[in-house]
């Protein structure tokens, strides 16, 4: 984070209102872009999106939630929830 001087990017106006509610303290001004959902950057939410499916449909087809946590490295009980 970075940090600027008010003084030289606000106008003078907007300064002195800012200045009577807070005066010599750090304060923080969050962007203005919409957050973005868990995964949505990295991919990730996506990735765990088509896994979870790929295990249904092999669950589906018969494959035993053993053999399915071994192969997807997770526990049986994290398999029960996804199925």
């Amino acid at each position: 984070m970075k940090y600027r001087n008010a003084q030289d990017i606000l106008p003078d106006r907007l300064l002195k209102e800012l200045q009577q509610y807070v005066s010599g303290e750090t304060l923080y001004i969050p962007n203005n872009r919409e957050k973005k959902s868990w995964g949505e950057s990295s991919g990730a939410r996506e990735y765990y999106k088509k896994r979870n499916e790929e295990i249904r449909q092999k669950y589906g087809a018969g494959i035993s939630m053993e053999e399915l946590a071994e192969q997807y490295h997770l526990s049986v009980d994290s398999i029960r929830k996804i199925v």
